[in-house]
């Protein structure tokens, strides 16, 4: 092993020679020049943590080349000789920063969270959140270099009017957040002590009879989709996103009962919903037939994938109630129809918990030791709800075709 002063006379020296030798630096101890088989030269940092007991470690600065240049490597090695000094190994070091770069790289790393949540509604409520919201302001940046200022202007700059959409991203940011603790990615989430934004006021919205007689009969003529979707939404009370990515296979013809799967439920809990004959024959409809097809999406672009055009249909149904001849019609959400079936049952006398269980709430009724000791299913009941549900809205539909021919 030779010693002198690493320049670049001297590795060029090193590379000349053809010999596979170390060129140890006289100024900086442990500051080396390492020539291989392939006539290439790496620096390399020989150091022991510990003291001369402790073994002896090297550590690869990098390839002679850009950016590493005898004067570069010099310098690099001058500062990790700081970090041994103080204790830490820059193998350690360098793999850490490797790891913040990837791994802990927000973007990816936010991927990784929405992969592994539960339940199609939140993982797409998260998915949606990450994408328009909080990847934008955060990008890659390391997870654990996050403070609470990042997450601050993340909410910043969404508009104060979206004040559920607010409460949304900080959900779905602190769920990450405890997700990572958990698994030991971070110690402490940036978003410790950080105040809940304020709640919604809840919508007490709904739709009365003559409103909804008329978002049945304009339906049709909104979107091929759209308008079977809200017939659907009307008749059955489900969510939207549930309706929307209906497949055959969940429903049985014979039985009259549509299975809705945890993995697709906004919940995670399954629901066994009973088909009524207006439901029935959206989805003849739909199928072109009483003989449905065994499997496959039931509302489809044309790629294949799933129907979002929400937004387009709604305008398009409000466009079209605003001119049927009938008074204007408050602002009102696809959301509201549970609401409006919920209303409905309490007029027809429904049971409490038999709506709780058509719509599938987890809360109120089903909450607590009663959801854990209380497991009837009400399924009778459940189908002689959405019975009644049917009589009532088959005779609003009638009241509206008679107005309709009248008008």
């Amino acid at each position: 092993m030779a010693r002198g002063k690493i320049t670049k006379r001297s590795i060029d020296a090193l590379i000349a020679s053809r010999e596979n030798d170390i060129l140890w630096d006289d100024s900086i101890r442990g500051f080396g020049a390492k020539r291989t088989k392939s006539g290439t030269v790496s620096y390399v940092l020989q150091f022991r943590m510990g003291g001369r007991e402790s073994k002896t470690r090297r550590y690869t600065i990098g390839s002679h080349g850009s950016p590493w240049t005898p004067t570069t490597a010099r310098a690099e090695a001058e500062r990790l000789f700081i970090l041994v000094a103080q204790g830490t190994d820059p193998g350690d070091a360098e793999r850490q920063r490797r790891r913040e770069a990837v791994d802990l790289a927000f973007d990816n790393y936010a991927d990784r969270f929405a992969d592994a949540c539960v339940g199609e509604g939140w993982r797409r409520l998260v998915n949606r959140s990450l994408r328009l919201h909080v990847k934008p302001v955060l990008g890659s940046k390391p997870l654990p270099k996050l403070k609470r200022p990042d997450i601050v202007m993340v909410l910043d700059q969404m508009p104060r009017t979206q004040i559920g959409n607010i409460r949304n991203v900080f959900a779905v940011m602190r769920r990450l957040f405890r997700w990572a603790v958990s698994r030991g990615d971070i110690e402490r989430s940036p978003m410790e002590g950080m105040e809940t934004p304020p709640a919604v006021k809840p919508r007490d919205r709904w739709l009365s009879d003559e409103e909804l007689g008329r978002a049945w009969m304009a339906a049709p003529h909104t979107h091929p989709c759209f308008g079977p979707i809200l017939r659907l939404l009307i008749v059955t009370g489900q969510r939207r996103e549930e309706v929307s990515s209906l497949h055959w296979e969940e429903l049985e013809r014979k039985e009259l009962l549509w299975t809705l799967p945890g993995e697709r439920a906004k919940n995670g809990e399954p629901n066994r919903i009973p088909l009524n004959d207006l439901a029935v024959d959206v989805l003849d409809d739909v199928a072109g037939s009483k003989v449905w097809p065994r499997s496959g999406r039931i509302f489809a672009t044309s790629r294949g994938g799933p129907f979002t055009g929400y937004s387009k249909g709604k305008n398009k149904l409000d466009l079209l109630m605003s001119k049927d001849g009938g008074e204007p019609v408050p602002d009102w959400r696809l959301h509201d129809l549970r609401r409006t079936l919920a209303t409905g049952f309490q007029r027809l006398g429904v049971r409490f918990e038999v709506t709780e269980a058509v719509l599938n709430h987890v809360g109120g009724s089903r909450a607590g030791v009663a959801g854990i000791y209380q497991r009837h299913d009400w399924k009778e009941e459940k189908r002689e709800a959405m019975k009644g549900w049917n009589d009532h809205v088959s005779a609003i539909i009638r009241a509206s075709r008679r107005s309709e021919m009248t008008a």
